[in-house]
């Protein structure tokens, strides 16, 4: 594990975000208030984001929906030489397929990680 200094983490870069948000309004040769409309959000949620503010998560998720932008490419990272854990991606799969009730992808996530644990090598 490497040492990092405390209170050193990631962050989310608002203003790359909302000037790609504002790339795509653009494109699609809309105006804020129909950016608004059309991706579930309030107005007030887009100003704070033109000042550089970041949006609650529930907003964030309706805007890169909305702009087809990946919210991850915004992700200021200070762990960028740290993979991801197995289980963690394999949870992340799991639980975004469509063909997978919920329950479903949380039954498949107990069994994949009792197998892992099992055979991992230590």
């Amino acid at each position: 594990m490497v040492d990092r200094a405390p209170g050193e983490r990631g962050s989310f870069d608002a203003p790359s975000f909302f000037a790609a948000l504002d790339a795509e309004r653009e494109a699609r040769g809309r105006n804020w208030k129909q950016v608004a409309e059309q991706a579930g959000v309030s107005q007030s949620t887009l100003t704070r984001l033109a000042q550089g503010k970041r949006p609650d998560v529930d907003s964030l998720a309706a805007l890169v929906d909305w702009a087809g932008l990946k919210a991850d490419d915004y992700v200021i990272r200070v762990h960028q030489n740290e993979p991801a854990n197995p289980l963690a991606m394999i949870s992340t799969y799991l639980k975004s397929d469509r063909n997978l009730t919920p329950e479903a992808a949380a039954a498949l996530e107990k069994v994949v990680k009792a197998t892992y644990e099992a055979l991992r090598q230590n």
